[in-house]
């Protein structure tokens, strides 16, 4: 019966893998056969527990689905973790636990009224927190999982409203007023369990697994919880991977500190990556050297082999010879050779190492047939003893060796046809000079001159020498050295320290560019040169795909679009210490638009075809809006509600519109940053007349859509246009504060705005 119920339970998860779909169907119908009763057989129960964490971890079917059947599993996974003293059945039944718990917290967020659903989780919760320290490993190792999420779920994550990760569920979901789940109670036991698992990589390192899988749990929770980020690294770096070197070097504990070093290494390898500019990187880098060189130590230590025993290399132990009857082998006797006489030595004398053989006036020009030769000198190699030519090779070398750092080379050696005795030394010609240098300097001036009378020199003239052309540069490579080129002068710009300003001493648009060579003199190169430089030379006709393109049709990106776009990246890589450039990078840009624009005007009103020349005028198309656009939109992301930073830019700015305001209203989407939206537009309307309608319009559209901001809004449209706001504008106070408490503007044209 039981085989045949699980062929049953079988097919039906072989139809929910194949479509998820069909899970909030399956697992209702399962529930009464795999739940736990004191008959049922263990296997069940095992693909029961299996089912389960199977199913709920499938991403083939939606959250929305799983939280719906999540409750309806608790209490079989109650009476498993109660009942059930099989491993195989706890490991899944804590599996499937760390997969429900954070749908489980997320519906009593939305439903503070089920307290029986919750008072089952929190059962499991304590059932697999005593297991923590007393169960087998492979069931820790599933705690550490289940440790791991209801971290995640009980502590705060970062929302952004811009933004909203739906799928991420933490603590900032629970109101501070819930009546089930107090906010403060959750929060104090979600670091209260951090804690308990950092102290598992500082505790006993004997089981290698459990160390391991609690460092690839941190991974995730530094990366989805920066508020736990600082701690767990901290911790991390305070512990030492390698703390079983101390303790007998067996094989089971090298392979522990090996997998527990690497799992370190790789952790912190991430977070690196992750964070290239992280002030942190260098602490990391240290901790990962020192770790390298310590594991270095500990395994050349523990591979240093014993020394080698002191037993001779040639042969046996005289005193085991008689006892083992071995033969002694032969010894080759050493060659000796004579020193090499002094003074000049031949290529014979270098070569002869007796020279009392019958072979030393041995001539074998005497064979005049090769073959001869080779029938002689084969067999007579072959009777050589290697041993004895290795002890001759290796005199030649060290005689060689020897005779080249205390003199000339050797010479060739003069035929002899007369018999030479033995004790005679041999006729060796001298062949070198027998004047020095200043003799035959002495010598050459002597000699009468070769020079020529300037008379009889030919009058020539020297023909212009011309440098060959260079190839000419293809499109694509014209476009890469453009590319370097700006790339180099922002690297230049980058260089320069930002508290070097240069001093202006002409202001206005007139003024030179650079007087030094500071940063604001390259800030003024670069944003001429994309601005001037092709002023008036780009086709009218060429259209723009959308507000931020910063491509041709043709697909190839002009010099001066390459500019605007290393200007962008300039600024955004630190928007706060850089406005001032953003500011002047947009003047420059309204000006040459301005300039562009009255010059079109001009040529139409003095040319003969009107018509066309308007057409013409008409289709200019200024750089300005685009890049406002482009800068207001990459810049207002990452405002945050005290960045008064954000009036400067707004008030500095040439020219403002209705499509660059409305941008305020999307930032006031945010709750916190509702109030600088309105500082903005407040600002805007008491130093800035020329867009006080569009403001004006601005707060209106606010009021209507933006249900949060509409306390604010009352505020300034009560004194501004109260028609908008109609039987309201009768019962709102007016503002106590006056509009000059608002902004103080100092004459270095920065802005203080009064909290």
């Amino acid at each position: 019966m039981s085989a045949q119920t699980i062929q049953q339970l079988e097919s039906a998860r072989s139809l929910a893998l194949g479509d998820g779909r069909y899970y909030p169907t399956i697992i209702p119908g399962v529930l009464p056969i795999i739940g736990y009763s004191a008959d049922q057989s263990i296997e069940i129960q095992r693909w029961g527990a299996d089912f389960l964490a199977e199913a709920f971890a499938s991403p083939t079917w939606s959250p929305e689905a799983k939280e719906a059947s999540a409750s309806s599993v608790l209490a079989t996974l109650n009476s498993y973790l109660d009942n059930v003293q099989d491993k195989s059945v706890i490991k899944s039944a804590v599996q499937a636990a760390a997969s429900i718990y954070p749908l489980v917290y997320r519906h009593i967020v939305s439903d503070p009224s089920d307290s029986q659903h919750w008072q089952l989780m929190a059962a499991i919760k304590a059932n697999i927190l005593r297991r923590m320290d007393t169960a087998a490993p492979g069931v820790r190792i599933c705690c550490i999982k289940f440790l791991q999420q209801v971290v995640l779920v009980q502590t705060p994550g970062v929302v952004d409203p811009r933004r909203p990760d739906h799928n991420d569920i933490s603590l900032a979901l629970v109101s501070r007023d819930h009546p089930l789940i107090p906010y403060a109670s959750l929060e104090a036991e979600g670091h209260g369990l951090l804690d308990r698992l950092l102290d598992i990589i500082h505790g006993d390192h004997s089981d290698g697994l459990l160390v391991t899988g609690t460092l690839n749990s941190l991974g995730m929770l530094m990366q989805r919880r920066p508020v736990a980020a600082n701690k767990i690294l901290n911790s991390v770096l305070n512990f030492n991977p390698l703390k079983l070197a101390n303790s007998p070097m067996t094989p089971k504990n090298k392979v522990i500190i090996k997998s527990i070093e690497r799992t370190t290494r790789a952790l912190l390898m991430n977070i690196m990556k992750r964070n290239p500019e992280n002030p942190v990187n260098g602490r990391i880098q240290q901790f990962l050297e020192r770790m390298h060189r310590t594991r270095i130590e500990v395994f050349d230590e523990s591979n240093r082999k014993r020394p080698a025993p002191s037993e001779p290399t040639d042969g046996l132990d005289p005193a085991k010879r008689q006892r083992l009857g071995a033969e002694v082998p032969s010894r080759t006797p050493p060659i000796s050779a004579p020193p090499l006489p002094p003074g000049p030595v031949s290529w014979r004398q270098l070569y002869t190492l007796n020279p009392e053989g019958s072979t030393v006036n041995f001539d074998v020009q005497a064979f005049k047939d090769p073959e001869q030769l080779l029938r002689i000198l084969v067999p007579v190699l072959q009777s050589v003893d290697g041993t004895r030519l290795d002890q001759a090779t290796n005199i030649v070398r060290s005689r060689y060796a020897t005779f080249m750092q205390s003199g000339p080379r050797p010479t060739a050696a003069q035929p002899s046809t007369a018999p030479v005795a033995e004790d005679e030394e041999e006729y060796e010609p001298d062949f070198e000079p027998s004047e020095d240098a200043e003799q035959l300097i002495n010598k050459l001036d002597g000699l009468p001159s070769t020079d020529f009378p300037p008379q009889s020199i030919p009058a020539t003239t020297l023909a212009p020498y011309k440098l060959p052309e260079a190839p000419p540069l293809s499109e694509h490579e014209a476009q890469r050295y453009g590319d370097m080129t700006v790339h180099r002068a922002f690297g230049m710009l980058s260089s320069i320290e930002e508290n070097h300003r240069t001093k202006i001493t002409k202001g206005g648009f007139n003024r030179l560019a650079a007087t030094d060579y500071g940063r604001d003199a390259w800030v003024t190169i670069l944003s001429r040169l994309a601005t001037r430089a092709s002023a008036g030379l780009d086709d009218p006709d060429e259209g723009i795909k959308d507000e931020y393109a910063v491509k041709s049709i043709k697909g190839s990106r002009r010099i001066s679009d390459a500019v605007r776009d290393g200007l962008y990246q300039y600024i955004m890589y630190d928007w706060k210490q850089r406005v001032d450039v953003a500011i002047s990078w947009l003047n420059e840009e309204w000006y040459n638009d301005i300039i562009l624009t009255q010059t079109a005007n001009d040529s139409a009103k003095k040319g003969a075809i009107n018509g066309q020349i308007s057409s013409i005028a008409d289709k200019i198309k200024g750089n300005y809006h685009r890049c406002a656009l482009r800068l207001i939109d990459g810049i207002l992301p990452y405002v945050e509600h005290t960045d008064k930073i954000l009036l400067r830019f707004l008030s500095e700015v040439p020219a403002l519109d209705h499509e660059l305001l409305i941008r305020l209203k999307k930032m006031a989407e945010d709750p916190e940053r509702i109030d600088l939206a309105c500082s903005a537009l407040q600002y805007l309307y008491m130093f800035r007349p020329p867009v006080r309608t569009i403001v004006v319009d601005v707060l209106a559209e606010m009021w209507r859509e933006n249900d949060r901001a509409k306390q604010s809004a009352r505020k300034l449209l009560a004194r501004w246009r109260p028609e908008v706001l109609g039987e309201e504008a009768l019962s709102t106070p007016t503002m106590k504060t006056e509009d000059s408490q608002l902004a103080n503007v100092g004459a270095n044209g920065t802005v203080t705005v009064a909290s």
